[in-house]
């Protein structure tokens, strides 16, 4: 899921002599018979599944699109001649080894986050191919990776070359939401002996930056004071908290005398508009609404990409308000949004391997209770813990109140925490070498700032199934995927499904580290 620009070189040691060093001069049994069997039968297959499974529009409560895409998984599953298992939030797609085999997870999501279709320059949920890109909500994050699971496993079964172990795909159904779906399947259901993650970047993932988010709010309809005869009737921007957001919407009413927007406009007009930001200004009778249009991306592993219409919303906003709950919200966001990696929240934390905090200015949306809410995404890195982020944002809030007058309710969560494995585990020794045998290219393993089930499910590795030295576009408009990269996905995965299910050696063994 992430580009060479985002992912960090991994260079720490592991400390551990718990077991011997992995042995890379093995040679590995040839993966060739499989990868020719893909190439000549199961990648014909790939375009016409993905375009079916992208149609289903299964974001978070879309329960009838969740059920149908179920129900396609079961006849794929039957079709190509697999068991299947519908597990509740998991379901499951099995390969057998001999009876009692290790078994061997392949994990994906099914799910998918919301879409704004405005933003959108086709139907999300209406797939297509245009000029060997797929495209559609999904088609990388992560139902690509789901159809080529499905197919490697085909290729394998047919390639002639003996399974020591089962392989088991499993598809999860809320990774993007609530994220239940894993610790729910595991009170019930023994994991799998390890698992790779198709979720996110070649060559390996062996670190994840941890998942927090800032949350600060007010009362909506709260007085707004000050010599402008406007108040702000409405304020939102962003979709999701892990979403750049690319459009930002403020509606000014006149509240005082004769409307006149003419001074406010030649201002905000001649205003800079940062790289890659477009506004839109409509003024009526008694409005004016301006809308800053940026441009989506992953809040975890392309921050670099987007384009923050929030921030751009504050930035040309400031100091044109009068003072209350939509101008405190702004002007904090303009605050946090001086740069993606913290400064405004006065975070400056850098390392050499994680690189620095990820934070993205998400949302502002009204909430049940009547009040507006800001949430700020914060991908944190080592040493610091959740509590401890926590307390320092809290300190940055209210320094902000006592300097603005501004009254804030802070919130937000911060239970999720790093996740790191030990670069010398023999598992990544052979997820390499496998890379590097179907590209040709050696390569480093890399950090994320994205979260994958790796966090959730025991002895699991994220691996692909992004290439490096490309933006990273799930969670994006027009969302899409080269085919050619999902083909050239598939060889890389049957390459490590041979070494790792086809030996007589035990799956290798992941370090941990915490």
């Amino acid at each position: 899921m992430i580009g060479l620009g985002i992912g960090l070189l991994w260079v720490l040691g592991s400390g551990c002599d718990t077991e011997p060093p992995p042995s890379a001069q093995v040679p590995p049994l040839s993966a060739q018979p499989a990868v020719e069997r893909y190439q000549a039968e199961e990648s014909r297959l790939l375009e016409p599944m993905l375009l079916e499974v992208l149609q289903f529009a299964t974001y978070a409560g879309n329960e009838q699109a969740h059920a149908a895409q179920k129900q396609w998984l079961a006849g794929a599953a039957a079709e190509l001649g697999f068991a299947a298992r519908d597990a509740g939030p998991m379901f499951e797609i099995e390969l057998p080894g001999p009876p009692g085999a290790e078994v061997l997870g392949l994990v994906v999501h099914g799910d998918v986050v919301e879409v704004a279709p405005e933003g959108w320059s086709f139907p999300a949920f209406e797939p297509r191919v245009e000029g060997g890109i797929i495209r559609g909500r999904g088609a990388a994050d992560d139902k690509g990776p789901l159809v080529q699971a499905l197919l490697a496993m085909k290729a394998l079964e047919q390639s002639g070359l003996a399974r020591k172990k089962t392989i088991r795909l499993l598809v999860g159904t809320d990774e993007e939401s609530g994220s239940t779906d894993v610790a729910t399947y595991l009170r019930s259901n023994q994991p799998p002996d390890l698992s790779l993650v198709l979720d996110s970047a070649f060559p390996v993932v062996v670190g994840e930056k941890a998942w927090n988010a800032l949350t600060v709010s007010a009362a909506a309809g709260a007085p707004q004071l000050g010599s402008q005869p406007w108040r702000v009737t409405r304020l939102e921007a962003g979709l999701a908290t892990s979403i750049v957001p690319d459009i930002a919407t403020a509606t000014l009413t006149w509240s005082a005398g004769t409307p006149d927007w003419t001074p406010l406009l030649l201002r905000l007009r001649a205003r800079p508009q940062p790289e890659g930001i477009t506004f839109e200004f409509v003024p009526a009778a008694v409005t004016l609404t301006v809308t800053a249009h940026g441009r989506a991306a992953h809040a975890g592993v392309n921050l670099a990409g987007g384009r923050n219409a929030l921030v751009a919303l504050a930035q040309a906003l400031d100091g044109e308000l009068p003072t209350g709950t939509p101008s405190c919200l702004l002007g904090f966001a303009k605050m946090a949004g001086q740069d993606t990696s913290g400064t405004g929240l006065d975070i400056t934390d850098e390392d050499p391997v994680w690189g620095r905090y990820d934070v993205n200015v998400a949302t502002i949306k009204s909430t049940p209770a009547g009040a507006l809410a800001l949430t700020i995404n914060v991908r944190r890195i080592p040493p610091r813990t959740g509590p401890e982020l926590e307390q320092h944002l809290r300190a940055v809030v209210s320094a902000f109140t006592e300097r603005t007058g501004c009254a804030l309710d802070v919130a937000g969560y911060f239970g999720d925490e790093p996740l790191v494995f030990d670069r010398d585990s023999p598992v990544i020794a052979r997820l390499l070498a496998a890379y590097e045998r179907s590209t040709g290219e050696k390569a480093q393993p890399i950090v994320s700032g994205g979260g994958t089930y790796a966090k959730r499910l025991p002895d699991a590795i994220a691996f692909g199934m992004w290439f490096p030295g490309r933006p990273y576009p799930g969670h994006d408009v027009d969302e899409s995927v080269a085919v050619v990269d999902l083909h050239r996905g598939a060889r890389v995965l049957l390459e490590a499904l041979v070494d790792l299910a086809c030996s007589d050696a035990p799956l290798p063994a992941l370090w941990r580290k915490t």
